[in-house]
């Protein structure tokens, strides 16, 4: 009474592995909003602007984005390096000559700090 089970359904369930690998999932969302930032606005976001936004629950629509863009190329007519561009109720600091966002600053969080190493400001 010891004879094999010739069953081939039966036999690849005992056969195969006991779990599974998890499927990785990308971020669409996120993917797709630095898509748009970077083609259509040639604008970056740091990995630490990125972690700000999200952690103090700052959220700019695509023209708040577009101002920033625009406060950016006004900075560069100027010859900055380093700008503080302030958006309605949100403080960003930016490196003009590399299109990139640093950090975000929302507008409850701003009394009484010190922004450093930045040598203009646009107000959009």
């Amino acid at each position: 009474m010891t004879e094999k089970i010739l069953n081939p359904k039966v036999q690849a369930l005992i056969n195969a592995p006991a779990t599974q690998a998890p499927q990785q999932r990308s971020a669409p969302d996120a993917a797709s909003f630095r898509e748009v930032l970077q083609s259509r606005l040639n604008l970056r976001l740091s990995g630490h602007a990125e972690t700000r936004l999200n952690s103090r629950g700052i959220e700019l629509s695509q023209q708040d984005w577009e101002r920033v863009a625009a406060g950016m190329e006004r900075a560069a007519g100027k010859g900055s390096k380093e700008s503080l561009v302030m958006l309605d109720e949100v403080a960003l600091i930016v490196s003009v000559r590399n299109r990139t966002v640093i950090t975000a600053v929302a507008k409850d969080q701003l009394k009484e700090n010190v922004f450093t190493n930045v040598d203009s400001a646009v107000f959009v």
